[in-house]
């Protein structure tokens, strides 16, 4: 397959998952087994992409890749992308775990009370915290899908 072809294929994906994609997962969509060749393959095409007078870019952050609207855009289409999925009470709770991690479940037990629990479990379900069992409570951590949802 050629090259071009590889790039429609890779910007197809990014568009589809909607989320950053690393090199080894962009070689398996492509079907290519040398992670060093899809890693210059995306240099290539996002120095390519870039380069054309659009209002979407490809962004490399480390080994991942994704696809968005450029910055100066942003403000103009922001209306269209509709409320956070998260209920407000979460969102809080997010703001503290992202502002004290690592954090104790049992600190946010203190902080929120009993409601903990159902924000946790939205949070977990929708992948923006990670919680290890510590003991007899849980250390609660913000993963990279939510450094990701909040371009941190």
């Amino acid at each position: 397959m050629a090259d071009d072809e590889y790039k429609k294929i890779a910007e197809a994906a990014l568009f589809v998952s909607g989320r950053s994609m690393t090199d080894a997962e962009l070689a398996k969509v492509l079907g290519i087994g040398s992670i060093g060749y899809v890693k210059n393959l995306m240099d290539t095409f996002a120095k390519e992409y870039n380069s054309r007078n659009s209002s979407l870019e490809i962004k490399k952050d480390g080994e991942s890749y994704s696809i968005g609207v450029r910055h100066e855009y942003t403000a103009k289409v922001a209306v269209l992308a509709g409320a956070p999925d998260i209920s407000h009470p979460s969102l809080r709770m997010l703001a503290y775990i992202s502002k004290n991690e690592p954090v104790m479940q049992s600190a946010l037990v203190k902080a929120f009370g009993s409601s903990t629990y159902e924000h946790m479990k939205e949070l977990s379900e929708k992948g923006f915290v990670l919680a290890t069992k510590t003991g007899r409570t849980k250390k609660i951590e913000t993963t990279q899908k939510f450094r990701e949802y909040f371009e941190l």
